[in-house]
């Protein structure tokens, strides 16, 4: 399996000042990256879900689209958030593009910081947690401690990736490892950000014991502020598990919203808080 993790910062360039830009023709950019890749699996921080960067369209569904990938995404912001109701903030958040069906997804909400989200996606087999922590040191160690807590809980072999956000260094995420016995792809400690310079390591992939690295690579596209990650990996499974028939695609959070507004929809979604 490829699996491709991406901070795109909203499609809006590397720049900070371009930070409110119009993303289209950026997009047009990383969709093209990723097709070139050709993931299975892609993790994306910082998707605009529509607002006026992004003409009012929903950035994991066109990447999806251009793909041919399914999908699966939230808010970064728990419902009944004050930030659900800020302009521009209320469409900030991540998303998964998966070419298999996706068993079953849950989101997650952190009890600290402002950005809370965490995407658990299960396929066929792997769990993948998908991830955008504080940058005040205090409230990511809340986090961490709480990411521990929902890890130690799955059964079957899982990857955690995301933006770590982790500036004191190595040692944050050394202390990380030590205690969920996750093991991390980028062994060398490869930075990714900032993309035009990068010296700072925050984008992470670790993995379950169980979850062979075949090949880690960092692409040099400077689309974002960040660098993506490439990893190509393998999943030890007992060989009459590879079979096992895959239930229909779930829906994602937003279908959520439209059942409380009253709308009709087929699909449901299972919200899980994170003590």
């Amino acid at each position: 399996m490829r699996f491709l993790l991406y901070n795109i910062r909203y499609a809006t360039g590397p720049k900070l000042h371009t930070s409110v830009s119009s993303s289209r023709k950026n997009l047009e950019r990383i969709a093209a990256f990723l097709h070139d890749q050709e993931p299975d699996l892609v993790g994306l921080i910082e998707v605009d879900h529509g607002s006026y960067r992004s003409g009012g369209k929903n950035q994991a569904e066109l990447l999806a689209k251009s793909l041919g990938h399914y999908h699966s995404h939230s808010i970064k912001y728990e419902q009944g958030s004050f930030w659900r109701r800020v302009p521009v903030l209320k469409k900030q958040g991540n998303a998964f593009l998966t070419r298999d069906r996706i068993r079953h997804e849950t989101f997650h909400f952190f009890k600290h910081g402002m950005k809370r989200l965490v995407i658990e996606l299960e396929l066929q087999h792997v769990v993948v947690y998908l991830v955008h922590l504080a940058v005040g040191a205090r409230t990511r160690h809340h986090q961490l401690s709480a990411l521990y807590d929902l890890i130690k809980q799955t059964k079957r072999p899982c990857v955690v990736a995301g933006d770590f956000n982790m500036l004191w260094g190595e040692r944050e995420i050394d202390m990380f490892l030590a205690a969920t016995g996750l093991q991390n792809a980028n062994v060398e400690g490869l930075p990714t950000y900032p993309s035009n310079k990068p010296h700072r390591h925050l984008d992470f992939f670790l993995h379950s014991k169980e979850i062979e690295v075949r090949d880690f690579q960092i692409p040099r596209v400077t689309f974002s502020d960040h660098l993506p990650v490439m990893v190509d990996f393998d999943v030890k499974v007992e060989e009459e598990h590879r079979k096992e028939p895959r239930p229909p695609h779930c829906s994602c959070l937003e279908k959520v919203d439209r059942i409380v507004a009253g709308a009709q929809t087929s699909s449901s979604t299972n919200l899980q808080t994170v003590h």
